[in-house]
């Protein structure tokens, strides 16, 4: 049985998150060796820190379960679509519903204002829209990872039992030093103990 930890602080982001904001929210869950799983995601004050580090919430935001629930559908739905992709098959008509749903829930322009200074726009932010804002903002940055010219660089981790996506950079499929040095240690093992052709 799995358990969940806190994300630590010291997690390195795997290649290509911070090109993508994606990258980093479908990462914000790891499975680690002894299927420990670190999430970023785990409670509502956790999800409140994760939106406010990247600032796609305001600090004094209130997340209630609900919103850290709707956060990890969304999440999972993108982990779908990037194992789709990685994996060369088609991607699951819930994940693209979600995904597009996530998109086209807020405005996509900023409203006009008048304050005592004349005319500005925003995007409307109250506590309750604030999610959704945050739900089209990741959906749409997974979308443009999805069909731009960074796709074809997207794999997973190739170091079991790891669980994140990476952009990969020449020959590396691993999201850490950490993961790449397991993998090799595993290879290594395997060379050592194969029976000797003869």
């Amino acid at each position: 049985m799995s358990e969940t930890l806190p994300a630590p602080s010291v997690l390195p982001p795997a290649p290509g998150a911070e090109d993508y904001l994606a990258l980093d929210f479908v990462n914000s869950v790891l499975t680690l060796p002894g299927g420990q799983v670190i999430d970023a995601l785990r409670t509502p004050e956790a999800t409140k820190q994760w939106l406010t580090e990247r600032d796609l919430a305001p600090a004094d935001t209130e997340v209630q379960e609900t919103c850290t629930v709707r956060l990890r559908s969304l999440r999972e739905h993108l982990r779908a679509l990037f194992a789709a992709l990685v994996a060369g098959l088609p991607a699951s008509p819930a994940a693209l519903s979600a995904a597009n749903d996530a998109m086209t829930r807020v405005p996509t322009a900023a409203r006009l204002h008048w304050n005592e200074h004349g005319p500005y726009r925003a995007v409307p932010c109250p506590t309750d829209e604030i999610l959704d804002h945050a739900l089209a903002t990741l959906a749409a940055n997974a979308a443009d990872l999805l069909t731009g010219p960074d796709a074809e660089r997207l794999t997973a981790c190739g170091s079991t039992p790891c669980s994140r996506y990476l952009l990969r950079h020449g020959r590396r499929h691993w999201c850490s030093t950490r993961c790449g040095d397991r993998a090799r240690a595993v290879r290594a093992y395997a060379r050592r103990t194969r029976p000797a052709s003869g």
